[in-house]
């Protein structure tokens, strides 16, 4: 047979095929345009405020017996209309699961309310692939705090805190993994800088660009320029000695240790000093600094933006 006349027989029985693999091939090229998509759930507050103020009633919780329905309910409703009011408490190591809630409650409010609200109808929840599946130690300390501060009459924020300690570990809990009473205020609750890293990633989706650790500090020359740069695109966590940043002496010696992380909100130089403003759960704080001292109490910096697809 003639060969031009063979590949034209060919061609003609498989044209169908050779279609599909054309129109495959097409899709898997012009995927690689989808690489500005943002593959991170996000919801607007006016969204989350819709659907949370259907809910009017809510009867108590068989999985949470010390949770009062109406005070979990008004803690959600103050989350969404005021962000910056969840509260760590006071004196407790819940300080990197408040700081982890600025994301879901800034970018994704509807997910946060919707997740609560099926956390505490059902008992366990899921947010993307985590299943939050609370230990009953867990269900019996929510809303059993005390002396916390504001966070004694707020069971929603002791809730989230609590199930987020319970679900993942670190290194910090190898010697105390098991929820008992007064845990919130010990090694049970702490979370080390991977750990945190680890929170943002699975939970939310977010790209995460994170230096430092947690016993050495990050090698940036100019912190003042790489923030700045950095709020620019997204939102910025430091994590740092905040027994330092709330001294008023700041000259005192003594070892500097990694404690706490707190969401930058903006940051001024002038002159000698860098001027931040950062959220420190509950509220707003501004603080003047020198260069120096700032590199002194910083151990890490993580940026996190919005995950896009891998094209």
């Amino acid at each position: 047979m003639n060969p031009v006349l063979y590949v034209s027989t060919l061609l003609s029985k498989f044209k169908n095929t050779i279609l599909l693999i054309g129109c495959f091939y097409c899709y898997i090229t012009s995927a690689k345009g989808f690489n500005n998509i943002d593959t991170t759930v996000t919801s607007t507050r006016a969204q989350a405020i819709a659907y949370i103020e259907k809910i009017t009633v809510l009867q108590k919780s068989n999985y949470w017996p010390n949770i009062n329905p109406g005070l979990f309910l008004a803690n959600l409703k103050s989350n969404i209309y005021n962000p910056l009011s969840i509260f760590e408490g006071s004196n407790t190591n819940f300080c990197g699961y408040a700081a982890l809630s600025y994301l879901p409650l800034h970018n994704d409010p509807l997910g946060y309310a919707k997740f609560m609200m099926k956390l505490f109808e059902y008992g366990k929840a899921s947010i993307r692939d985590e299943k939050i599946f609370p230990s009953l130690a867990i269900q019996k300390a929510a809303g059993s705090l005390i002396f916390k501060g504001t966070l004694d009459i707020r069971p929603a924020d002791q809730l989230w805190f609590l199930c987020l300690a319970d679900h993942f570990k670190g290194y910090l809990n190898y010697l105390n993994n098991k929820f008992q009473p007064g845990d919130e205020d010990r090694m049970w609750a702490a979370v080390n800088y991977a750990k945190f890293n680890r929170m943002i990633q699975r939970l939310y989706n977010f790209r995460v660009d994170a230096i430092g650790s947690d016993l050495i500090r990050p090698h940036v020359k100019d912190l003042y320029g790489y923030i700045s740069e950095k709020l620019v695109t997204g939102t910025v966590f430091l994590f740092l000695d905040n027994r330092y940043l709330t001294k008023k002496q700041h000259s005192d010696f003594r070892p500097t240790i990694p404690t706490h992380f707190i969401t930058v909100l903006d940051i001024i130089k002038k002159g000698d000093l860098i001027t931040i403003t950062y959220w420190d759960y509950g509220g707003k704080t501004l603080q003047q600094l020198s260069p120096a001292f700032l590199k002194k109490i910083i151990f890490g910096i993580l940026h996190c933006t919005k995950k896009l697809s891998d094209g």
